[in-house]
């Protein structure tokens, strides 16, 4: 692109940035897409952090704006989970009084995770979009918008096969053996050493049969309910040894995810599929499991989302430039 397309001056920059619930993640990028300066900061999203999401946009912000002047930046994307929260009046006003401060001049494009984690897999507008992280959500995709969704109910109400479902799973797992008096497996072993109950455990045996159990409920009922989550890992570790319940507990996320796909996804469609968040990677066992069955049901190519905050960068990048926003962009800017 010549330096002077559009009768932009050469040192023009876009921001992409995704705001989830357990990191902020700011990415500035020059008018070719090439990466400049990044910045981060702990979870931004505004449904599970209200009183901290502005302050931890913020952060990022100042970490990416180090020594660059915010008025360069001619369009941003902010890609972000529980975009809702944004039409409550004091929400918005906490992240735009952010931006003024910050001192940007461009008007953010508030973007569902969703969109954001598709454009970091394809350059195609058209096609399906799965996020199975800490929560679960299938979208489907036209022209870069999100028209359909399936899930993303969060962890009280949805989220099948999320990696809250994940860790209530194992909690049950848990709890079930205790109930039992039954000596613990892998899966439910990992979870009482993770929940300092390990010593309780040892009392089933002894004297105080309901000391682990006690152990284990008070502990999870006395945290947010969205640390479940912190569980998902073990049931992926447990399943790595060949633990029956932990399995179990992957095969049945990963029926559930695909069922979520089938809620917005026709037969017969070709257009690709992203996948993205940590439970849905390739070398995840509840990722592997879901490809096969989505690659089994759809038609299509089956991709993997790099990172939303690349993806948000070049949707901005095609705000302020579509003739820039070439795939070989995209790829520079999702690069992990």
């Amino acid at each position: 692109m010549d330096s002077n397309a559009a009768g932009q001056p050469s040192d023009w920059l876009v921001l992409g940035a995704d705001i989830g619930g357990t990191s902020t993640r700011i990415l500035l990028a020059g008018y070719d897409g090439a990466p400049l300066r990044r910045g981060s900061a702990g979870g931004g999203n505004p449904v599970s952090h209200p009183d901290t999401a502005a302050a931890a946009l913020a952060e990022a912000l100042r970490e990416a704006f180090a020594g660059i002047d915010p008025a360069r930046v001619r369009a941003a994307v902010v890609g972000v989970a529980g975009g809702s929260a944004l039409d409550q009046p004091e929400v918005r006003d906490a992240f735009d009084r952010v931006w003024s401060d910050i001192g940007l001049s461009c008007s953010p494009t508030y973007a569902p995770d969703l969109a954001v984690a598709f454009a970091s897999g394809t350059a195609d507008a058209d096609g399906t979009v799965v996020i199975a992280g800490t929560g679960a959500v299938a979208g489907a995709v036209r022209d870069r918008h999100i028209v359909r969704t399936a899930d993303g109910h969060g962890w009280l109400l949805g989220d099948d096969g999320s990696g809250y479902w994940l860790g209530r799973e194992a909690a049950r797992v848990t709890l079930g053996t205790l109930d039992a008096d039954e000596p613990p497996g892998a899966l439910a072993s990992s979870v009482l050493h993770e929940l300092g109950a390990t010593r309780a455990a040892d009392a089933v045996a002894k004297s105080d049969p309901n000391a682990a159990r006690a152990r284990v409920i008070h502990t999870l009922n006395t945290r947010a309910p969205v640390r479940l989550a912190e569980l998902a890992p073990l049931v992926v570790a447990a399943a790595a040894a060949h633990d029956p319940e932990a399995e179990r507990i992957v095969d049945e996320a990963a029926r559930l995810l695909a069922r979520t796909v089938a809620r917005i996804r026709q037969p017969d469609e070709v257009t690709p599929i992203v996948l993205a968040g940590s439970l849905a990677r390739e070398d995840s066992p509840v990722g592997a499991k879901l490809r096969t069955l989505v690659g089994e049901r759809f038609q299509g190519p089956l991709l993997s989302a790099s990172n939303g905050v690349g993806g948000a960068a070049w949707l901005a990048l095609a705000e302020a430039e579509p003739s820039a926003a070439t795939d070989e962009a995209r790829t520079r800017l999702t690069a992990t």
